[in-house]
């Protein structure tokens, strides 16, 4: 099945050349309403057109009989309105809203030359709707059936509820749709009870933010710098996180998972991944520690501890954390992710999820809560000041994070937010204080579309918001002028550059005629758009790149715009068969216990671990390689002569494990 970024609408403009150059099979007339089944070769190119009137919303299913298609809408001036591909069976759907009356193309081809026969409908067409609450059923239609996970959305305004509507299926097994007593797994939304929770016994002088964590929990290592519960809950602790550390075991971290086993990762960990308060690295570890803070501060299990203390002053009935997935919570809703035939399957929660997670709750209890961060009813202002405030790190810069919260700017309002993603339930709560506002949705489709809640502001919020602006120089978004670019010029950017805060995370740029392209290590290709002849948009996604141009108009490295500036440098080492040779063998971790062999197989390396699938190693730097996850970023390491002792592996929030080479007999 293939992985997705985040955001999955893709959207580039199509170069006129398609239908130019005769490079399609047929192109057949579509009614809206009217399934046309048809059969793909490996090189087919199905092209199907609709007359479609201006402003109009879209909405259509291919449905995958035998071959995995991709589908990519053009409209009447040739630009792309979306390039859609989910699973590789089953049903994918789209949708798009029209801007210029006219012939709208659907173009159907193989994903990866693949043979076999689908079925096309566009099945509904109507205007896009003005009205606030019909926008969003619009936005919510590909969840709205009895056949699919869906979810809720609730918009609040001055306190009040707004707006809220639940969609879809909470049960496929036993057909319960949500409704509005649905209780949701709010996943890493969780964060920001924990931190509240550690802020109200630090009010209640049981424990100080400036403590070593040691003080509470005693037996995890002593390291060169100190560990404070500040770092933890700001996510610059240093701390391996749990999960990545876990998933390089091959274990399943739906599986049981207990406290002893998050302590004994830290105690396994040889040395800091960061000295503390440094750097930010997103870090589930801290936050389930601050579940056994509060467990072993008050002497009360955290469960009952969240309810006593937090849930029930503030009405909040309907919520509880879950401290296993084997628990039981009434009317919940259960996750589903896709198959490799494109159908439904149930999902386990994340187990050890206390306090990074594992919380259960219902809309209204989130209202309740959201009602509380903006006027508090236990504790104080100044600890949601504390939990909202951009944390600042050693250096004196800030982060876009502050306890258990982010923080930063939506078109031009200040607002707070946390996403949660456990195996397959996805949630949003985003708060915009200064208009007294709030968007919560929550989820049990893995596959929802991650700018649903962006959208859901845009739509109810739209008078307060700042308009986007083309950065074409000019203020005035009605003389936007298109940047022409030559594809050709392209060329010599084409190439892989590696991310210099996630190493092991490679950017491939390339070209295929008129198109250009990015694909990120083990996501699907996206297309990009050229601002200037060195910046470019990708599409979809809320993200642009800058490539640092030499002379002669090539580039050795790079800026990705997204969540801050990161830097990447271009990668050119191309090891031959011979030099691959050179790594193979079959290596141990003493730190967590596990075996990895490296092969090479069908001229490339391939990574080797008997619970996992095999993964395919490219090359980055020299002696270096990116994998599939859990293991990232692969560095090996050599002996004074030159001979390859050992390997680092990273996966981001867990970095430098160390894999021993061992000797064959």
């Amino acid at each position: 099945m293939k992985t997705l970024f985040q955001f999955i609408i893709l959207s580039l403009l199509l170069p006129s050349f398609l239908l130019s150059q005769n490079n399609y099979d047929k192109i057949t007339p579509l009614t809206v309403g009217e399934a046309i089944t048809d059969s793909l070769t490996s090189k087919s190119v199905h092209i199907y057109t609709v007359e479609l009137d201006s402003t109009q919303f879209v909405f259509g299913h291919a449905d995958q009989k035998t071959v995995d298609v991709v589908i990519s809408v053009i409209g009447p001036q040739d630009e792309r309105f979306g390039r859609f591909d989910f699973s590789a069976r089953s049903k994918d759907t789209f949708q798009f809203d029209t801007e210029s009356a006219g012939t709208y193309r659907i173009e159907i081809t193989p994903f990866e030359e693949e043979e076999g026969t689908y079925s096309l409908s566009i099945d509904h067409v109507a205007p896009v709707a003005q009205e606030p609450a019909a926008r969003v059923d619009q936005l919510m239609m590909e969840y709205t059936a009895d056949d699919v996970p869906g979810g809720s959305v609730m918009v609040m305004k001055d306190g009040e509820v707004i707006f809220q509507e639940e969609y879809g299926m909470a049960n496929l097994t036993y057909d319960i749709p949500f409704q509005k007593n649905t209780r949701h797994n709010i996943g890493s939304t969780s964060k920001q009870f924990t931190a509240f929770a550690i802020l109200l016994l630090a009010e209640q002088g049981k424990l100080s933010l400036d403590d070593d964590i040691r003080n509470h929990i005693p037996e995890l290592p002593v390291f060169e710098d100190t560990v404070r519960i500040k770092h933890l809950l700001s996510h610059t602790s240093g701390y391996r996180e749990y999960l990545n550390t876990l998933s390089m075991t091959g274990k399943d971290i739906s599986s049981q998972l207990g406290m002893d086993k998050i302590i004994e990762i830290v105690q396994n960990q040889p040395e800091l991944q960061n000295k503390p308060g440094e750097e930010w690295n997103y870090n589930n570890t801290g936050f389930a520690l601050m579940s056994e803070v509060v467990k072993r501060t008050t002497d009360t299990p955290f469960p009952q501890w969240m309810k006593e203390n937090l849930f029930e002053p503030l009405e909040m009935n309907q919520t509880v954390v879950r401290a296993s997935p084997g628990q039981v919570v009434d009317y919940r809703s259960t996750g589903y992710g896709r198959s490799e035939e494109g159908t439904y399957e149930a999902a386990t929660d994340i187990a050890g999820a206390m306090g990074a997670g594992g919380i259960y709750t219902t809309m209204d209890d989130l209202q309740k809560w959201v009602n509380h961060l903006i006027d508090p009813k236990i504790g104080n202002k100044m600890m949601i000041e504390e939990m909202t405030n951009p944390f600042v790190l050693n250096d004196g810069d800030t982060t876009n994070y502050g306890l258990g919260l982010f923080v930063g700017e939506y078109k031009g309002l200040d607002y707070f937010h946390h996403g949660g993603a456990d195996v397959a339930h996805r949630s949003m709560l985003m708060v915009f204080p200064d208009i007294n506002a709030a968007v919560i949705t929550q989820s049990n489709n893995a596959g929802i579309n991650g700018n649903i809640p962006n959208s859901v502001a845009d739509t109810f919020f739209k008078e307060y918001l700042e308009e986007d602006v083309e950065e074409t120089g000019d203020e005035s978004s009605e003389d936007v002028v298109t940047f022409e670019y030559d594809p050709e010029n392209f060329e010599p950017l084409t190439g892989r550059y590696e991310l210099e805060i996630q190493p092991g995370f490679i950017l491939t740029f390339d070209r295929d005629g008129n198109r250009i392209y990015t694909q990120a290590t083990n996501q699907p290709e996206i297309d990009l758009t050229a601002t200037s002849d060195s910046t470019f948009t990708l599409a979809g996604v809320d993200a642009s790149i800058t490539f640092h141009l030499n002379e002669d108009q090539s580039a050795d490295s790079l800026t990705l715009h997204q969540n801050g500036q990161h830097i990447a440098h271009k990668v050119e080492w191309n090891p031959s068969m011979n030099e691959l040779d050179e790594f193979t063998g079959r290596y141990f971790s003493e730190e967590i216990q596990t075996i990895y062999n490296v092969a090479v197989e069908d001229s490339s390396l391939v990574l080797k671990n008997y619970q996992m699938d095999d993964m395919e190693m490219n090359p980055g730097n020299i002696d270096e390689f990116s994998a599939g996850f859990p293991m990232g970023s692969i560095e090996f390491q050599r002996s004074e002569t030159g001979d390859i002792t050992g390997f680092k592996a990273s996966n981001g929030r867990t970095r430098g494990v160390h894999f021993q080479k061992q000797e064959l007999y």
